[in-house]
């Protein structure tokens, strides 16, 4: 039987979690995929754990980010599917063949995001796919929230890449992930893209995999993540939003700025948070823009619409988990 599926994983010094990742992958029911590992220049042990077990790996000499990597293993990929699998997840035994059969419903589909819910919390979600906001900030849907109430399937902004499945032949289309984002909202931005072209980014409910979370920078929030998010996310509105749609959104996105520093300066970092907004200014005139490339008037009103309503989503999720903690 010939793959259908690439099963890609980013690894960089996660020699604590291969062991759990790859049992998971042993047990599916669906067997008609292959593994890739693309090691990120680890020093853990991590190279040395690989090459005794004989798993198919691209060693990198140096960290090249999440996007290089994956790059990496989505090119050399020969099936027409590739998920996309963090290194700190355990996927259920069901997970590879649900995301098939939920991107095969139709062509339009670029890509599927699963249901992630808390390692070691199930009752928790982590993410139900990926939104995106008239603020300019980009959520998981349902993240902290009760798992049983994220069984339907829906269309969401963007696959969380953590553990999606995509439809290889559309990057050839609108572009891969874009290298010079590192980590940190590459997914968000490839998504955006493809709902630019008219492709579907949807939630599969029945792919379940348990996520750690932040198993590579080792924590929610750090000084490089904060700059690096801020930086990227200057770079996904400037490459994504056409200039009427930054305008409309002008007021919205400043404010979106204005809440985030005086939550990052709680927590210390609002320097940190600052420097990546300037340095995402200084440097996104030399990216290429997508909108530039693909102008449909029609999908850049969708894309306003699902961005008011990712805002109201947004905040009637934030309300229910403050009034939850009650």
């Amino acid at each position: 039987m010939d793959n259908t599926a690439t099963v890609v994983i980013p690894n960089y010094n996660g020699l604590k979690f291969l062991d759990t990742c790859m049992e998971a992958l042993k047990a599916q029911t669906y067997r008609a995929f292959k593994v890739l590992v693309i090691d990120n220049g680890s020093t853990d042990g991590s190279v040395e754990w690989l090459k005794e077990r004989g798993i198919d790996t691209i060693f990198l000499p140096e960290n090249i980010g999440f996007s290089g990597a994956v790059n990496i293993g989505i090119k050399a990929s020969a099936t027409p599917y590739v998920i996309l699998l963090n290194n700190d997840t355990r996927a259920d035994s069901y997970f590879v063949a649900e995301m098939i059969r939920a991107i095969e419903r139709s062509p339009r589909i670029f890509s599927v995001s699963s249901k992630m819910i808390q390692m070691g919390r199930p009752d928790r979600m982590d993410d139900a796919g990926d939104m995106y906001s008239v603020l300019g900030w980009a959520f998981q849907r349902g993240v902290g929230r009760d798992a049983g109430k994220y069984r339907r399937s829906r269309r969401v902004f963007s696959a969380c890449a953590g553990a999606a499945i995509y439809r290889k032949a559309v990057f050839e289309e609108i572009g891969y992930f874009d290298e010079r984002h590192f980590a940190y909202l590459e997914d968000m931005d490839v998504g955006y893209r493809a709902r630019l072209y008219g492709y579907d980014n949807i939630y599969c409910p029945h792919a379940l995999v348990q996520h750690v979370g932040s198993g590579t920078s080792g924590s929610k929030y750090n000084p490089f993540k904060v700059r690096l998010a801020a930086r990227n996310n200057i770079y996904l509105i400037y490459k994504n939003m056409p200039a009427w749609q930054m305008a409309v959104n002008g007021l919205p996105i400043a404010a979106g700025m204005f809440v985030k520093y005086l939550f990052f300066k709680k927590l210390g970092y609002e320097k940190e948070y600052v420097d990546g907004l300037k340095e995402g200014v200084k440097t996104a005139r030399g990216l290429d823009r997508a909108v530039q490339k693909r102008r449909d008037r029609k999908q850049e009103l969708l894309v306003e619409l699902e961005l008011i309503a990712g805002t109201c989503l947004y905040i009637y999720e934030f309300a229910a988990r403050q009034i939850a903690k009650f």
